[in-house]
């Protein structure tokens, strides 16, 4: 297969990914792999473009009045530093795809099928700090070590434990993001694995398209259930798309 048609994925993926407050970047890294591109071209591509669709993401969901900065600030103080440090770390692409599908397809199944509609005005509990300081950590440092941004991980956490809203989960992942990921990134150029094209940069624009309507999409038109099961559906592509990875 030719790496032009990647012209017309990357913006379906980050229509769907900006949808639910994500960056995009296991779905980039899907698809990427699929045409032989180079694994540090890879994850350096999926950051710079995880770090532009996530932003307008944010914007979307922050004009619509959907961040919580309480519940995002504990989480950084430990994941951004812990980024930066994952992206000393080279790891395989085996462990990367093991670890991927583990606990994305967990996250899947119960975003999935076991969803239940409750109330979102009801009162968001507290985030215990040392326990936000402790997730940010394991969340950054696994970020960092594959190149993503660490919202598909974070998002599911904020919605089981019934810290927040769906949305105010969309919101709070988007920012985590994007600052994971310039953590990340830099942590990449300081470890001498920073690798982007010209191919590379042509994606951008692309990811900008789908970002920009995906995000409005899922800020404004979908409903708090219909946003937590596009998440699940989006892990399954994921979950799907690792698993041809790990055994091709």
């Amino acid at each position: 297969m030719s790496p032009t048609l990647l012209l017309f994925i990357i913006p379906l993926i980050a229509f769907f990914y900006a949808s639910v407050g994500f960056g995009g970047a296991t779905g980039y890294l899907a698809a990427m792999s699929l045409f032989d591109i180079p694994p540090q071209e890879m994850a350096t591509t999926a950051l710079v473009l995880n770090i532009l669709v996530a932003s307008i993401s944010f914007s979307s969901f922050y004009r619509a009045g959907h961040l919580r900065h309480d519940l995002l600030l504990p989480f950084l103080i430990t994941s951004v530093p812990a980024a930066f440090v994952g992206g000393y770390i080279k790891l395989t692409d085996q462990i990367y795809s093991i670890l991927l599908y583990a606990v994305l397809s967990f996250v899947a199944i119960r975003l999935l099928f076991f969803t239940q509609k409750r109330n979102e005005e009801q009162p968001q509990g507290r985030v215990p700090f040392v326990s936000a300081l402790l997730i940010g950590c394991g969340i950054g440092l696994l970020s960092g070590m594959v190149g993503i941004g660490g919202g598909i991980f974070l998002s599911p956490v904020i919605i089981f434990a019934k810290w927040g809203t769906a949305k105010q989960a969309s919101a709070v992942a988007a920012a985590f993001i994007v600052l994971n990921s310039i953590s990340g990134l830099i942590g990449r150029v300081a470890g001498e694995t920073f690798a982007l094209n010209a191919f590379g940069l042509s994606l951008i624009p692309f990811g900008l398209l789908g970002a920009l309507a995906g995000s409005y999409w899922g800020a404004v038109r979908l409903n708090s259930l219909s946003l937590r099961r596009a998440l699940g559906a989006v892990m399954t592509f994921v979950v799907s798309s690792f698993w041809w990875m790990l055994w091709k």
